[in-house]
């Protein structure tokens, strides 16, 4: 048997609807979810100022247009980006700059061989020393230093890179064209030819790889031997006077 339950909604809540305007449950709820609902609903209609009801009679316009007002809600949905998993980072200059390491010893590629050693040099040797052509790059990511490739001036399609062959990366030197890394894709293994240069003071800077973070450009203690990668704490100079010319 159907349940009907009849209430002067007056007689349950202030008298704050608009006058003559009375509510008739026909049906019980049910559940408690519903009850709530409906009071919910009722307490929206109370404070409601945007109409004012004249009399009993009123449209079914006028009812909906009271429904929409005060029961309707606004929900705003927001879209999330997520950030790309991978992005171009673009060559933006290129320029000729001096290098010697912290013992002030320069750079030199040795004959017959792809390395690069530290060495201190007499005078008049200058003319085996080489100089990098430093490109430098715009790293939407990057908060660490400049993004940079260095590639050898006397043989310009000679580019370091690092690379892991082993159980750590290395320090090479590889055949590489200008056009190939005018820009760089960050999932492709082409970014073991990037560098991060971290300027500390005049002219000072670290060289780290981009593709093995922590990892650096070094040489070592003793003079004549060759600029390796290392880690921070390697007894080795990470440090370099890196001046354009």
């Amino acid at each position: 048997m159907e349940s009907k339950m009849t209430c002067n909604v007056s007689d349950m809540w202030s008298p704050k609807l608009p006058k003559g305007l009375d509510f008739e449950i026909s049906h019980h709820p049910l559940t408690m979810r519903r009850v709530v609902n409906l009071i919910v609903a009722m307490e929206r209609f109370k404070g409601s100022s945007s109409t004012s009801v004249l009399s009993t009679e009123f449209t079914d316009e006028n009812l909906l247009n009271i429904m929409l007002e005060n029961l309707v809600e606004e929900k705003i949905v927001c879209m999330c980006e997520s950030t790309p998993s991978s992005y171009q980072i673009v060559r933006t200059d290129e320029y000729t700059c001096s290098v010697t390491d912290s013992e002030k010893r320069s750079l030199v590629l040795v004959p017959n061989s792809m390395e690069l050693h530290a060495v201190t040099l007499q005078g008049g040797a200058d003319t085996t020393k080489v100089h990098l052509n430093m490109s430098t790059y715009l790293h939407p990511t990057s908060t660490v230093g400049r993004t940079v490739a260095l590639a050898i001036k006397e043989s310009p399609n000679l580019y370091l890179s690092c690379r892991k062959d082993g159980a750590e990366p290395t320090l090479h030197l590889e055949d590489m064209t200008a056009d190939r890394l005018s820009s760089v894709s960050s999932d492709s293994d082409m970014m073991r030819f990037l560098f991060y240069k971290q300027t500390t003071g005049v002219n000072i800077s670290t060289l780290m790889s981009v593709a093995f973070p922590n990892w650096y450009i070094s040489t070592a203690v003793q003079n004549n031997k060759p600029v390796e990668m290392c880690l921070e704490s390697a007894n080795r100079h990470r440090t370099f006077n890196i001046r354009q010319i």
